[in-house]
């Protein structure tokens, strides 16, 4: 699973937050994740050793990316059976609900540090004479 999100806040001020391990845990509750790399202004990428009750391991990274006046967090999450394989419903439940909570974790992240921000998804386009 692949997503991305743009924060309106620099990598410096964003970078502490995903590198801090209290934050892990609270994000992805069901997911045991060992540090790969400490990536500093980049972000952090991880070991998936177990999730879902065992059933599924993999990698993930969020990476960031400086763009104008703020930050892209991209999210990337590989997991692959541990078992037996996944049914299609199964994978279709599961990106589902890691895409939801990446999306809910870059959203509410996005209104902590940027409050002022009074829309987070574009309008209709503007034109400017």
């Amino acid at each position: 699973m692949v997503d991305s999100t743009w924060i309106a806040v620099r990598p410096a001020v964003l970078a502490p937050i995903v590198a801090d391990p209290s934050n892990w845990r609270l994000w992805w509750p069901d997911l045991q994740l060992g540090v790969d790399q400490l990536r500093g202004l980049k972000g952090v990428r991880w070991f998936v050793t177990a999730g879902r009750g065992g059933t599924v391991a993999g990698s993930m990274e969020i990476w960031l990316e400086s763009i104008d006046d703020g930050t892209v967090a991209h999210f990337f999450l590989r997991l692959d059976a541990t078992q037996q394989p996944l049914r299609q419903r199964d994978r279709v439940r599961l990106e589902r609900a890691y895409r939801t909570a990446i999306k809910r974790v870059f959203w509410q992240l996005s209104d902590r540090l940027d409050p002022g921000r009074v829309a987070r998804v574009g309008g209709p386009p503007t034109r400017v004479p």
